[in-house]
């Protein structure tokens, strides 16, 4: 596994030393689970975005609002 370096700040690299003391995790850990949990919040985002149609729909609908045009309600959505 390739390894980076990250750059953080003095007050939450001590922070995050204290709670992995606390814990008896190792701050790589840590932070890999951060950063887990990061994507998994954003995965529905990414995969909006890694299809084109539904950008492009997200987009007329901004514009559509924009302008003033009025889209469908939940409620005749659902009928």
């Amino acid at each position: 596994m390739s390894t980076a370096t990250v750059r953080i700040p003095e007050e939450k690299r001590d922070l995050l030393k204290i709670i992995s003391s606390v814990e008896k995790r190792g701050i790589k850990d840590i932070i890999t689970e951060l950063i887990d949990e990061y994507i998994e919040r954003h995965k529905e985002t990414l995969e909006i975005l890694s299809k084109p149609e539904w950008v492009e729909a997200i987009k007329q609908g901004k514009e559509d609002v924009r302008k003033g045009v009025r889209g469908k309600s939940l409620h005749e959505l659902e009928d």
